[in-house]
């Protein structure tokens, strides 16, 4: 992850989120192949947080080991500068100058671990991770971008307008919402003693009074 400083850009809309950097590093490397404009491409982590690592214990000999490791290299710089200045100079001047450059580096990594020993006597590597990562693409190339990706925002739908019942209606007969099912009109009826059951029941009585 870069952590170049500069002034950050918010004017983006995002396109697409994931859980790891790697995912998102993918997927701005294809927005890129797919010839839309680096510059109006950015990742944005959300909830960061900082990692360090432990790696070891640091000692004396790790520090000498490690000041070894930077002597040869300071060795071979200053062997480099010897050879230049004096092309016939023989081996042995190159490997007393490599020796020179290993001692110069234990020394100094000796003194620095001794220095610093009684606040820290370990190593480690720090990250800085995300919860979540979204790639955001300025509005000049939004729609090309969800096109290679294939991904789309969902928005919100609308929210319905209320009601007004104070309005008549414009069809039909408005129900009322907080009536219970069945206490209208045409529902107060118990079932079978509608217009045809009384109909029965008014035959059946002039029946028997002919009888």
């Amino acid at each position: 992850m870069s952590m170049i400083g500069g002034a950050p850009q918010h004017d983006g809309e995002r396109i697409a989120e994931y859980a790891t950097y790697q995912a998102a590093q993918e997927a701005v490397s294809k927005l890129i192949q797919s010839d839309i404009p680096a510059s109006e491409i950015a990742i944005v982590g959300h909830g960061l947080r900082s990692v360090e690592t432990v790696t070891g214990r640091l000692g004396y000999a790790a520090a000498a080991r490690s000041g070894a490791i930077n002597g040869i290299l300071l060795g071979l710089l200053f062997s480099a500068i010897f050879v230049l200045g004096t092309p016939n100079a023989a081996i042995q001047l190159f490997i007393g100058v490599m020796f020179v450059g290993i001692a110069v580096g234990m020394l100094l990594s000796l003194v620095m671990y001794a220095l610093l020993r009684r606040r820290r006597d370990y190593t480690s590597v720090t990250q800085v991770l995300a919860d979540r990562y979204e790639i955001t693409v300025l509005a000049t190339s939004i729609h090309r971008a969800r096109e290679v990706l294939g991904r789309t925002v969902a928005h919100p739908a609308p929210a319905a307008e209320p009601v007004d019942l104070s309005i008549p209606p414009q069809y039909g007969e408005r129900i009322d919402p907080h009536t219970a099912p069945g206490q209208n009109g045409s529902g107060q009826g118990v079932p079978g003693q509608g217009a045809s059951g009384q109909a029965g029941s008014d035959g059946a009585s002039g029946g028997d009074q002919h009888r």
